[in-house]
């Protein structure tokens, strides 16, 4: 995605900046009819619109203009050609109140894009296509957030768009790929029929691996396995590729990657067709190869290099479990030197159960605050409304849901499945999907981030997704924040849950909280399990601290249940406290009057 920003007064450079440092803005311009001249930078540069967008209308992926729908409609005007050619055009008012997106909403991002920016800014957004007016699915466009890439002329797709704005009936034939699209509110609609179906051309769209159809999604899920002579060019693997795959009427969009014996990992050819398409490659040792049972092995090539199969057990091993040999082996030759396609290439084709596109996928890890919808970052609002799927704990996502979008889909999972929830997130992004990944409050304090990062550094650095940490507002904050400043000078937090930590570690962090004269915040203080824990480490407490030392006891932070309570060490009631608890102890100097806990930081002793 490359873009850029357009301010048509002064007064937009502020907002321009803050477009800067997201993802989607490269440059940012102000109109040269701006009255200020002096606020032209290495930043932000001023220029007539009309030369700007003369030179990057056919370049960029989208144009956000600051100012007003009317100037920024007759700027572009004379620009438009069609829908899959020209760039996405969103405006963005001064005050940043109202984000409108005027030209893309179908054929590019522009429309996720928008509800980005609208959380970023915390603006309202206004729809203007019958999609959303409607929650309708964006036909058009919405396998892009499922890692899929569409084949057919837009005018087909344009009609079927007609189609269901005019609330016609609209069918898909879905034959590979992921489905969890149908579980959405606009996908459900959707009349699905089988393989073997009779289908109203007009009205279908498939999605699948093959070219025949008028409107298709594909999705990456072809391996491509290839063994070769030494220096066969890549013009002619390219060219027996394309024939190869022209025999079975297979789109070249589907594929997710290649696969090959290691020691081809300097064979160029190979690796300029891979890095042209942008497509990964997958290498393995002929000791792997050798575990894969093919239909053609060959004992030529068992001689040569030690294994029988290079491209049908590449192709199969590269797309893992229940996989399928879609197209036995062919061997390609062409002995004219004296030509730049020449070489001799074998060709092997499998399909995947599972897509696989992880340079498009990605996992937004979210801390959402403490219950309260108000305690999420803007930051976290805006990855929310990137991704299509949001995976966490059952009550976590009821908090939020009131956010989700009737194209986004939620995964909801139980309270000890922490792992399961990662590797369903990992699994997702590696498919080609953006995924956020849901904990309370702040995902790096005892959430999912460290789990979520152990389990990716499994995966070899090139074949990672992308991810990104949003921090969150931590339920200890607004404990301190709703009792005073107990959290004025230095503090700890201890879980006193032992499911992970031993209890003997813990007690010996507890001690060494003490002896320091640490704050010290309990999370996870006592379930129906765990019912010594708590009364364990308060005893601990009352061998360092006075008695009465205050402690807080706060419980259900951020929801409608909240409370707080001030007590003492000797008065603490465990009884009612539980897992929705927090536990704040003072340290030597910490205060409570007129119910405000203080931990002074020294400046009044100055």
């Amino acid at each position: 995605m490359e873009g850029i920003a357009i301010g048509l007064s002064s007064n937009s450079k502020e907002t321009l900046k803050r477009l800067k440092k997201t993802e989607f803005i490269k440059e940012i311009f102000i109109a040269s009819s701006s009255k200020d001249v002096e606020i032209e930078n290495e930043l932000v540069k001023i220029e007539k619109p009309r030369e700007i967008l003369l030179r990057k209308w056919s370049e960029v992926d989208l144009i956000i203009f600051i100012g007003s729908i009317g100037a920024s409609i007759r700027l572009i005007n004379s620009f438009l050609t069609s829908k899959d050619k020209d760039p996405g055009v969103i405006v963005i008012d001064n005050k940043c109140s109202t984000i409108v997106p005027i030209i893309g909403s179908h054929q590019s991002n522009t429309q996720n894009i928008a509800f980005q920016i609208s959380s970023l800014f915390g603006s309202q957004i206004i729809e203007t296509n019958n999609s959303n007016n409607q929650r309708f699915l964006n036909l058009d466009s919405f396998g892009n957030q499922w890692g899929w890439k569409r084949s057919g002329k837009i005018e087909n797709w344009s009609k079927l768009v007609i189609k269901q704005a005019k609330d016609e009936k609209i069918f898909c034939k879905q034959l590979s790929g992921n489905s969890l699209w149908k579980t959405t509110e606009s996908g459900y609609v959707i009349n699905q029929i089988k393989e073997k179906d009779v289908e109203k051309k007009e009205s279908t769209f498939h999605v699948s691996i093959f070219d025949y159809h008028e409107k298709t999604w594909h999705p990456p899920v072809l391996w491509i396995g290839i063994g070769c002579e030494r220096n066969t060019t890549k013009e002619f693997i390219a060219n027996s590729l394309n024939n190869f795959l022209a025999s079975g009427n297979l789109s070249h969009q589907s594929i997710a990657g290649f696969a090959t014996i290691d020691i081809k990992k300097d064979e160029e050819g190979i690796l300029k067709l891979a890095e042209e398409n942008n497509l990964p490659i997958k290498f393995f040792t002929k000791e792997d190869l050798s575990k894969i049972i093919v239909p053609n092995p060959s004992s030529k090539v068992q001689k040569e290099i030690g294994v029988s199969s290079v491209a049908e057990a590449s192709c199969l091993m590269a797309a893992g479990d229940k996989s399928k040999l879609l197209k036995e082996k062919k061997i390609f030759k062409n002995k004219d030197l004296s030509t730049s396609k020449s070489g001799a290439v074998t060709i092997a084709i499998a399909e995947s159960k599972n897509q696989y596109f992880p340079s498009n996928g990605e996992i937004h890890i979210i801390g959402s605050g403490p219950g309260d919808i108000s305690f999420l970052t803007n930051n976290a609002r805006k990855a929310l409304s990137k991704c299509t799927v949001w995976i966490g704990y059952k009550m976590y996502l009821d908090l939020i849901k009131n956010l989700k979008r009737s194209d986004q889909v939620l995964i909801e999972s139980k309270l000890t499945e922490e792992k399961e929830r990662c590797s369903k997130a990992i699994k997702l992004a590696e498919e080609g999907i953006k995924v956020a990944l849901i904990s309370s409050g702040e995902s790096g304090f005892y959430g999912m981030a460290g789990l979520l990062l152990e389990l990716l550094q499994e995966i070899k650095l090139e074949y990672r997704p992308y991810f990104e940490i949003h921090p969150g507002i931590s339920s200890l904050q607004l404990a301190a924040a709703l009792s005073g400043a107990p959290l004025m000078n230095d503090f700890c937090t201890i879980s006193l849950s032992d499911k992970l930590t031993p209890w003997s570690v813990i007690e010996k962090r507890i001690k060494g909280a003490l002896s320091g004269d640490f704050v010290i915040v309990f999370f996870n203080p006592q379930s129906i399990e765990r019912n010594w824990q708590l009364k364990s480490s308060i005893d601990l407490c009352l061998e360092y601290r006075h008695e009465d030392t205050p402690v807080l006891i706060a419980r259900q932070l951020g929801r409608e249940n909240q409370s707080k309570k001030f007590f003492t060490l000797k008065t603490i009631p465990f009884k009612e406290i539980d897992m929705l608890s927090i536990i704040i102890i003072g340290n030597s100097q910490t205060t409570l009057k007129d119910k405000i806990l203080i931990t002074p930081r020294g400046y009044l002793q100055k």
